[in-house]
């Protein structure tokens, strides 16, 4: 269960987003977002206490990786869902990232996120 987690959620497709918001809520979790920009998801990093996030490998405005360093830095679990891939300077300064490609199941996910805040 994701109770008393809160998940960022940046995803710039709307239903894909609504469906990870709705999957993290359903597992108990709050939902910071979701948002479809970098700007955006930096902007509820400063302002918002984040759990754990779910990323897109590329958002509106850019590709994640300044949104997944900064987490990462901070020692905050992410998951990262694609339909092509993640951004190789990503891939190279965190080869162990946790990467989901799309098509997905959103409960899937999720219950990988729990496993990855548990062993935090």
């Amino acid at each position: 269960m994701l109770t008393g987690s809160l998940v960022l959620v940046a995803e710039d497709q709307i239903f894909i987003a609504l469906d990870l918001a709705l999957a993290v809520e359903d597992a108990g979790g709050e939902v910071a977002g979701p948002v479809a920009s970098v700007k955006n998801a930096l902007a509820l990093i400063e302002t918002r206490p984040i759990t754990a996030a779910i990323l897109d490998s590329n958002l509106t405005d850019g590709d994640i990786t300044p949104v997944a360093t900064r987490l990462l830095e901070a020692s905050i679990p992410i998951i990262i869902q694609s339909g092509v891939g993640i951004p190789p300077e990503l891939a190279l300064r965190f080869p162990d990232l946790v990467v989901f490609i799309k098509p997905y199941v959103a409960a899937d996910l999720v219950s990988k996120l729990e496993v990855l805040i548990a062993a935090k």
